[in-house]
């Protein structure tokens, strides 16, 4: 499958429930490394008709069922969305690896003013990024944990391009050796409640929203 193809699948958002990795579920695939990984149905709101999303309209995701380090992958303007539950060892690693990284503070990056900051995220436990590879537009849909051993004993954990092997970590920061120059984008987004996310939602999220 193509990557526009991957990316205008209208499937709804899944969860891949595996204890070591997850994977998106936007190309359909299910690879992994050293591991059986099972996908099923994630249950979320869906208010906006199929053609209002392809035109921008705010897409609802509930989140209420995301568990920590799970993964869904809803689609806006026809674009997959990566919401990651993060857990606080996760957090707590972002600090840790700026060295490596080609923009540690996403000056030269894409993403809301109040998602400027480490966490690159309103909330620290919640990632949300733009799907697509800033090299190419091809998916990075493969995570793997922090010391993973295909990528190395001081890999903190993130998301790896199968196209080019861009790496990106828990804030979709890229590294270091990436042909990929910018970190993955961060699309507008508000949180509604504790567990209603709302994409494209900027000027709700500028009212204090969240």
């Amino acid at each position: 499958m193509t990557e526009a193809g991957a990316i205008a699948d209208h499937q709804p958002p899944e969860i891949d429930e595996s204890r070591r990795k997850f994977l998106t579920v936007a190309t359909g695939a299910t690879a992994g490394v050293g591991v059986v990984l099972a996908a099923v149905p994630f249950a979320a709101s869906w208010a906006p008709s199929e053609r209002a999303k392809a035109l921008g309209a705010p897409v609802e995701v509930d989140l209420s069922k995301l568990q920590v380090g799970q993964m869904i992958t809803p689609t806006w303007r026809l674009q997959p969305i990566y919401i990651v539950r993060r857990d606080p060892s996760m957090v707590d690693k972002l600090a840790q690896h700026d060295a490596q990284l080609k923009d540690p503070k996403s000056q030269n990056s894409v993403q809301p003013d109040y998602a400027r900051n480490e966490m690159r995220a309103r909330r620290a436990d919640l990632l949300v990024l733009v799907g697509i590879c800033t090299h190419l537009g091809c998916l990075p849909k493969q995570f793997f944990d922090a010391g993973d051993p295909v990528l190395g004993a001081d890999w903190p954990g993130g998301f790896r391009c199968p196209c080019h092997g861009s790496r990106f970590d828990l804030a979709g920061r890229v590294f270091n050796g990436s042909p990929a120059s910018t970190n993955l984008v961060v699309p507008p987004y508000t949180l509604r409640s504790q567990n209603t996310l709302v994409i494209g939602a900027d000027d709700a999220a500028k009212q204090g929203a969240a």
